[in-house]
């Protein structure tokens, strides 16, 4: 039997991949609002949304937002092999991890769908209620096949809008 850790192992950062990271970097930027970091330009690019996480309160505690990168398909860095391994194709078919963005209160699902579908991105859902985690769910799939979802707080005593689906 295994002992539990002192310490849990934090995750600190997650990569999406692109065949185009500096068009990636720029499309994310637009949506989200995050600055885009290219390092390096065309190769790598973290995108770095600013802000802390919020305390119970709404003040802003002493941790940072995270940070995501877009990683290019063709050559996927850091790697030992300066020339990289196969696969270096996107993957389009089947089920792949999901991203979680939380809508910020100065912010709306409906801005954020508008601008990812005006560049590019498919529309997979919209005005969906999960009761389980009490939240506005909406989703769409980047020009790269990334899934992201939308995640809006629906608060004490939420209002479900007769036009959102419910589970």
């Amino acid at each position: 039997m295994r002992r539990p850790l002192a310490y849990p192992n934090t995750l600190i950062f997650f990569d999406l991949g692109a065949d185009d990271p500096a068009a990636a970097g720029r499309f994310y930027a637009e949506v989200f609002g995050w600055q885009d970091d290219p390092r390096p330009l065309g190769d790598y690019h973290r995108m770095v949304p600013g802000g802390q996480f919020r305390n119970p309160d709404g003040s802003d505690s002493e941790i940072g937002n995270l940070h995501m990168g877009i990683f290019k398909a063709a050559n996927a860095r850091p790697h030992p092999d300066p020339e990289g391994v196969a696969p270096r194709a996107m993957s389009v078919e089947g089920r792949k991890p999901r991203i979680w963005v939380l809508v910020s209160d100065d912010d709306t699902p409906e801005r954020i769908l508008e601008t990812a579908e005006r560049l590019g991105a498919e529309i997979l859902w919209r005005n969906h209620y999960w009761k389980e985690f009490n939240g506005y769910n909406h989703a769409f799939r980047d020009p790269w096949g990334n899934e992201i979802l939308l995640w809006g707080k629906a608060g004490p005593n939420p209002v479900i809008p007769d036009d959102y689906t419910r589970e």
